[in-house]
């Protein structure tokens, strides 16, 4: 192919990802307001385990979570629907990041509740179909990432808003190897893509008392795409004059939540798509690990909650996936409750992971049989749960 031919070709490709782009603000334009759960007949929680060991995990979650909501259940109807299917044996089979029977039952649920699922990779067995998270966070306009993280003896309260469709990730299946030589991908910002996100924490910081966000970008390289996200940004916290706010660069802030002068500092963090996925890691190392973090994405009408780390296949295949750690699942069931209302349940369920998983340690999950098996770490989360002086316990541990 001759040069002006491959510059055809990727002007037309860059053409429909145009389009593509302008249809969905389009559609994030006519979007209506929040979804009322207090207003549902019927609440209706997906259980979807994925692969590798979310199965396994995701099993757990779902029976502390029943074990939360058992006299929530007496007065509301609360439908637990278990979904089959997003396996990366199933999702290579009908060739889709998510396939179409699957995610038909993903739509018919209010929340969701997710274990790992896995993403091919270049010298995988499997075909590069692209990643689950990111094809059900546009199918169903999950727009929200939102990560906290917690380490309450260094007074650490950190929640991140991470935007979660858009940026490097919103077309990274579909970029352009345009010769041997010449490879493009493409990063998206938009205003209303920003604006919801960048809102929503403003909103969260004025809701909670924390009353600080910081913004970060890499405005001062990415001019075009970051720069928008940082005007953005400054244009609604005009109209937050209680909030105060500041804006870092990705660069420095990787550094900053290492620094223990400073990091204690940051409150709310909202920040694009791809520096939001390496800076929420960073933060949850600190906390503990990844397996100590659960995850939110939400969107207007659904929400779905997420361990964030990965399938860990090998612990399957070594017939060790019943020792994997449901931290991560778990912490994200409470942010479900939390989603919907249910903030005493979430505020209790935090306590006893805390206690339970860094503070008192009676069982320790090593992910081998050195350690407790998940089964057993629920069971002492559930116990540890029944201790009316649950909350007495946990100040003695932070001093709070």
């Amino acid at each position: 192919m001759n040069r002006g031919d491959m510059i055809a070709r990727a002007k037309e490709h860059f053409g429909k990802l145009i389009e593509e782009q302008l249809d969905r603000i389009e559609m994030m334009k006519s979007q209506t307001q929040f979804i009322d759960y207090s207003k549902l007949d019927t609440l209706v929680i997906g259980i979807v385990g994925g692969d590798g060991i979310g199965p396994y995990i995701t099993a757990q979650a779902q029976r502390v979570l029943e074990f939360l909501l058992q006299d929530k259940m007496k007065q509301i109807n609360i439908e637990f629907k278990v979904i089959d299917g997003l396996t990366i044996e199933n999702r290579v089979k009908h060739n889709k990041a998510i396939p179409d029977d699957v995610l038909e039952q993903l739509k018919q649920c209010h929340l969701i509740l997710k274990g790992p699922t896995t993403t091919p990779r270049a010298g995988d067995p499997w075909p590069n179909i692209e990643s689950a998270n990111v094809a059900m966070r546009k199918e169903l306009d999950l727009f929200a990432n939102v990560r906290p993280v917690r380490i309450p003896q260094e007074k650490i309260n950190w929640t991140f808003f991470r935007e979660n469709t858009e940026g490097a990730y919103a077309v990274g299946s579909k970029g352009i190897r345009v010769n041997e030589d010449l490879a493009i991908d493409f990063t998206v910002t938009t205003y209303e893509g920003s604006y919801r996100i960048i809102k929503a924490a403003f909103d969260y910081a004025r809701k909670t008392g924390a009353n600080k966000v910081t913004v970060v970008t890499k405005a001062n390289v990415v001019k075009t795409t970051d720069g928008m996200f940082l005007d953005v940004a400054r244009e609604i916290a005009s109209e937050y004059p209680e909030v105060e706010w500041d804006d870092w660069y990705i660069d420095i802030m990787t550094a900053k939540l290492l620094d223990p002068k400073r990091r204690n500092q940051f409150k709310v963090v909202v920040l694009p798509n791809l520096y939001g996925d390496i800076l929420t890691d960073e933060a949850a190392e600190l906390q503990g690990g990844v397996g100590t973090a659960g995850s939110a994405n939400i969107g207007k009408r659904y929400a779905m909650f997420e361990a964030i780390h990965g399938s860990a296949p090998r612990m399957v295949e070594e017939g060790r996936a019943q020792y994997a750690d449901p931290s991560s699942i778990i912490r994200a069931a409470g942010m479900l409750l939390e989603h919907i209302g249910y903030t005493d349940e979430a505020r209790k369920l935090d306590m006893a992971l805390d206690i339970c998983g860094t503070f008192e340690r009676k069982l320790v999950v090593t992910g081998r049989s050195t350690g407790a098996t998940g089964a057993q770490f629920a069971d002492y989360i559930m116990e540890t749960l029944s201790d009316n002086n649950l909350e007495e316990r946990w100040r003695e541990f932070t001093n709070n």
